[in-house]
């Protein structure tokens, strides 16, 4: 039990920064519901489950953290389509006002934020550090470390998502599509700003 509360709580911790899934999640609540934006939480929320699970059991660390320049690179152009796509949702709003779900539906917003986080080296780095940190409780229970991971980081994307919901209504309709915008934007300098730093 003490390995699935340590991996609630890693997992916690891990996702509750906002960056760019944060922000990607936030803008998908908004405009297009508790689903999607549940769904976006629930791709990053696997994605930290599976590098839980191979940080837990010692498999593949030094290899990952080996590659960090193309995951940061990778990661960055990837920030940057999807901030690309906010600002054509902006530029050429859908004829269904306030529907910006990406092709695809549920099943594409839990990919788009799942690579989105696979390609993060932050996650790993985080992973590795906080692993290290709890020492015997990943070789007590490596499984039930990853589930707590799973767990911890859903509720995470719970939270945020059902905050998010709460502010909705008080939110005007141009408010919301301006939030393709100024989220679109976001992404796409936090893209470059994570490529030029990896290279520079």
């Amino acid at each position: 039990m003490s390995a699935l509360l340590s991996g609630m709580a890693m997992g916690f911790a891990v996702a509750m920064p906002v960056g760019p899934i944060g922000v990607l999640c936030i803008k998908r609540s908004l405009k297009d519901g508790f689903a999607m934006g549940l769904a976006t939480g629930l791709g990053a929320a696997t994605a930290d489950a599976a590098y839980g699970l191979l940080v837990a059991l010692g498999l593949g660390v030094s290899g990952l953290l080996a590659y960090t320049l193309p995951l940061k690179i990778g990661g960055g152009l990837l920030i940057i389509v999807l901030g690309l796509l906010g600002l054509r949702s902006f530029f050429k709003p859908s004829q269904k006002a306030g529907l910006t779900q990406p092709k695809g539906g549920l099943g594409a917003a839990w990919a788009s934020t799942f690579m989105l986080t696979l390609t993060n080296p932050m996650t790993i780095l985080a992973f590795v550090g906080l692993i290290a940190a709890l020492g015997n409780a990943s070789a007590a229970g490596p499984f039930l470390l990853v589930l707590g991971v799973f767990l911890g980081s859903l509720l995470w994307w719970l939270t945020l998502v059902g905050g998010v919901l709460m502010v909705k209504s008080s939110l005007p309709m141009a408010a919301l599509r301006w939030l393709d915008f100024a989220s679109g934007l976001v992404l796409i300098l936090w893209g470059f700003a994570i490529i030029l730093y990896s290279v520079f």
